[in-house]
């Protein structure tokens, strides 16, 4: 069985190809700048890969490109629409309602618009991938996985703020949580590597957006994102954590909007604002060269990952394992090396040879041999998680 996973962003579409239930990735790319005169399409199987320029109007446009180069590594043939069983979409915020892998019908579609509001930059471009694939793969069953859903598991004294109660009821402001499926993804792999059902861990996400999740027994119950995709870690270009009174301040002071506002604590925060840099590259380079306000931002970033740790050992009762992940939490030894530094009171410890290991695929434990907590490293999957929840929600 084969099942397209798609990743529809605002200007870009990322695809997976997986024939089923042996998990094997038949091929996979992405289209962006979606809409320009210099759109790229990027491409690749096992054996070769494809990367174009050429000008795409519309996600309607990039599907029907990708349609015509799905290539099954099995048999070497494109991959005709009607052999499409499953399209898996990601979909950022579910908000209350999902919580596990959804079948896409009008009922949910209403869903996921009334939830545009709280994921503007997301959800209506997640929909619009659903749209478009739902014409150009008739045959194949609409399946969607939400980031919200694996936090649906969060107790309300967690999940529920310290505000009238009238707003959780009439509008559903509280804790929702994201990268759902990533900490899904690579808590399942870490309690396997463990061999430890009953497990307390933390999974660090950090990428260009970070989160933090505690999971006990493979289950959330804290996150370090809330309502939306704001708080929490310092991000590429968002702010994390803020005094909200701050927002008060630039409003009256500066004479800011709250779109302003918006603009500012979403898109020119977090590493962005304090270096100019939002690719940690670039940081950890000019850090590494004498920039202050790069080594001041790296300590900052590190800090507060801290914080997080330090609250959900408390939350957990103890800790089996800490677990990053993602572009930069995978790629980035000086950032787990900052963050493990001084974590020996929880008895975290790594080994500086190993925590200077390419990963790869799998689990990179980088754990010292004294550290009684297990500090791995996990390359996530999104995708195949997905595709997973996809197949198992139809009995496949």
């Amino acid at each position: 069985m084969q099942i397209l996973v798609l990743n529809s962003g605002s200007s870009s579409l990322k695809f997976k190809l997986f024939s089923m239930p042996k998990a094997n990735v038949l091929c996979s790319g992405i289209v962006e700048r979606i809409g320009l005169e210099d759109a790229k399409f990027k491409y690749k199987t096992k054996a070769h890969s494809i990367t174009f320029t050429s000008a795409i109007a519309n996600h309607n446009a990039a599907l029907e490109l990708v349609s015509q180069q799905l290539l099954d590594a099995e048999t070497g043939s494109i991959t005709s629409v009607n052999a499409i069983a499953i399209v898996g979409h990601r979909v950022v915020h579910g908000g209350k309602y999902f919580k596990g892998a959804t079948l896409i019908t009008e009922a949910v579609i209403s869903k996921i618009k009334s939830l545009f509001s709280l994921a503007p930059l997301h959800n209506p471009a997640n929909l619009e991938g659903i749209t478009v694939a739902a014409s150009i793969f008739p045959n194949a069953q609409q399946i969607a996985v939400f980031d919200t859903a694996f936090h649906q598991s969060i107790p309300e004294h967690a999940y529920k703020y310290a505000i009238p109660n009238s707003y959780m009821e009439k509008d559903d402001i509280r804790l929702y949580g994201f990268h759902g499926t990533s900490h899904k993804y690579v808590s399942a792999t870490a309690i396997k590597h463990l061999n430890k059902a009953e497990s307390k861990l933390i999974s660090i996400h950090l990428g260009n957006g970070c989160s933090m999740t505690a999971i006990q027994n493979g289950k959330s119950i804290d996150h370090s994102l809330g309502f939306s995709p704001l708080n929490g870690l310092i991000m590429g270009t968002r702010c994390g954590d803020i005094d909200p009174s701050i927002i008060f301040h630039m409003a009256k002071q500066h004479g800011y909007s709250f779109d302003e506002i918006n603009t500012i604590l979403h898109k020119k925060s977090g590493m962005l604002g304090l270096t100019g840099h939002s690719d940690l590259r670039d940081i950890l380079e000019n850090a590494e060269h004498g920039d202050r306000n790069c080594q001041l931002a790296l300590s900052m970033s590190a800090y507060r990952i801290k914080k997080y740790i330090g609250s959900y050992a408390a939350v957990l009762n103890g800790l089996d394992a800490i677990v990053f992940t993602a572009g930069i939490g995978e790629n980035a030894p000086k950032i787990r090396d900052m963050v493990c530094e001084r974590l020996d009171y929880l008895g975290i410890a790594i080994n500086p040879s190993k925590n200077n290991t390419t990963l790869g695929t799998g689990v990179l434990d980088i754990s010292a041999a004294h550290s009684k907590v297990k500090v791995l490293v996990i390359a996530t999957d999104e995708e195949l998680e997905i595709a997973t929840q996809a197949a198992q929600l139809i009995g496949n």
